[in-house]
């Protein structure tokens, strides 16, 4: 999961360097977007499949019930958002323009959910 924090967190960079552009009424980097798109990509299906195999560990090795703990309940959150954040990222791709200020909250409050998810997390290691 470190792995899927560090792309979100990537991600979430190259995302923001593009709005601040957008926002100063500027040209945001060379390749910026292109960039956050190959970076997404990836950072949602690395989350994705965490999740599956979070609730697979806490269910069948753990005996736990799935999302009991704090950590799988963020978890799940985070991982809902992610996915609304790449719906709208999809439909922004393909120029529905409207899309972007939910794109933007999507995905700051999904990085937000999995870097609480994480911490909360430290608990269960063993």
């Amino acid at each position: 999961m470190l792995t899927s924090l560090a792309l979100v967190g990537l991600t979430l960079r190259a995302g923001l360097a593009i709005r601040r552009a957008r926002l100063a009424r500027q040209r945001p980097p060379k390749d910026a977007r292109a960039r956050h798109l190959r970076l997404a990509r990836p950072a949602v299906a690395f989350v994705l499949v965490g999740l599956v195999a979070g609730v697979t560990s806490a269910v069948w090795l753990r005996g736990w019930e799935a999302f009991a703990s704090f950590h799988g309940l963020l978890g799940g959150i985070a991982a809902v958002l992610f996915t609304l954040a790449a719906w709208q990222g999809h439909a922004l791709e393909h120029g529905a323009r409207d899309a972007r200020s939910a794109h933007a909250l999507l995905g700051a409050l999904a990085t937000l959910f999995a870097a609480v998810a994480a911490i909360a997390g430290f608990v269960l290691l063993p």
